[in-house]
């Protein structure tokens, strides 16, 4: 496999195929006891019987080790697929997901999210590390075993980056974080909030791409998931998550969630770092939940723009009215 980078769209591709590593559907290999030979990186608790562990993906489309090794074929760009791919079992109980686990079993889920992050942050090699969520086979999940899946890649993602540019150039011009003036705005106008708790709120975005569309952001302004700030309480944000994604589900059977946090930081080169100098300031992290309502959607079909039929302050009227406890 490598990294292609396409000179008009500017996107990073993963080209080939990952080594293709036989995966059993019974016994399900994220179950206890069927850990076999892979390495974990991360469980919680620490001892005694575990709820959330974290291991390298079966067959990673990013590999840690080696150099990007960046070179030019013609006027292409291409590099190695350097990076790390892990994921994340979310509980030992195979028959449960995440929208149906205790507020404290979900910040638990949210805390490995967190270090995970935080960990490979430390690596100047990778500029960008998120999490993602696949849930049900509409959404291309891989495991029905309940997971997420975590990404290292030594390029910012195509869509982070015009929000990163957006929110730098909001700053920029009004000196105010766009994110916090949208949380100000969806509280005060309240038509397209679904539901709210502690420092946190989730809505349906102004201009939504899918039905449903819901996002999760902290009120306090902070770039850093992976650093929660001084009173912020994961408690709450699990106790939220885990209501929104019941009513989802009430509606659609998957969805794409995706945690957006601020890329890495802790770059060597004076560039990139020049680059990002006001993100302190002008980014937000947040939560994008996509759920998969419709098979056909015109938003395949004309690219780059979007068509959603419903209506997201109708949406979000619609997801009030639903038993968040089901």
């Amino acid at each position: 496999m490598e990294l292609r980078k396409d000179p008009i769209t500017r996107s990073w591709v993963v080209v080939g195929h990952p080594e293709h590593v036989r995966v059993p559907p019974e016994p399900c290999l994220l179950c206890p006891g069927n850990e076999g030979d892979t390495r974990t990186l991360f469980i919680s608790p620490p001892s005694g019987p575990w709820q959330v562990r974290v291991f390298p993906h079966f067959g990673p489309l990013y590999t840690i080790e080696g150099s990007p090794g960046r070179n030019a074929e013609g006027i292409y760009d291409r590099m190695n697929p350097v990076g790390a791919h892990e994921i994340i079992v979310e509980t030992p109980d195979h028959t449960r997901g995440l929208s149906h686990l205790s507020d404290e079993e979900i910040a638990h889920v949210l805390e490995a999210y967190a270090l995970r992050i935080a960990d490979l942050k430390r690596d100047p090699r990778f500029k960008y590390v998120t999490v993602f969520k696949d849930r049900g086979l509409p959404a291309g999940e891989e495991w029905p075993h309940s997971h997420s899946q975590l990404t290292a890649t030594t390029f910012v993602p195509r869509r982070v980056l015009y929000e990163l540019r957006a929110a730098r150039e909001w700053f920029r011009e009004k000196e105010r974080c766009v994110f916090c003036d949208i949380v100000r705005q969806e509280e005060k106008q309240g038509k397209r909030l679904i539901d709210s708790q502690g420092d946190y709120i989730a809505f349906c975005p102004f201009a939504s791409r899918v039905p449903f569309e819901t996002w999760i952001l902290p009120r306090r302004h902070n770039h850093f998931f992976e650093a929660p700030t001084p009173g912020e309480n994961r408690r709450s944000l699990a106790s939220l998550l885990g209501r929104t994604l019941r009513r989802l589900l009430q509606i659609a059977p998957g969805y794409h969630l995706v945690v957006h946090t601020a890329p890495n930081t802790l770059q060597t080169k004076v560039a990139l770092s020049n680059y990002w100098k006001t993100i302190a300031d002008d980014y937000h992290w947040h939560i994008e939940i996509m759920p998969i309502v419709e098979t056909r959607s015109k938003s395949y079909s004309i690219k780059e723009v979007y068509f959603n039929a419903l209506m997201p302050e109708q949406a979000a009227e619609t997801l009030r009215s639903l038993d968040a406890t089901q």
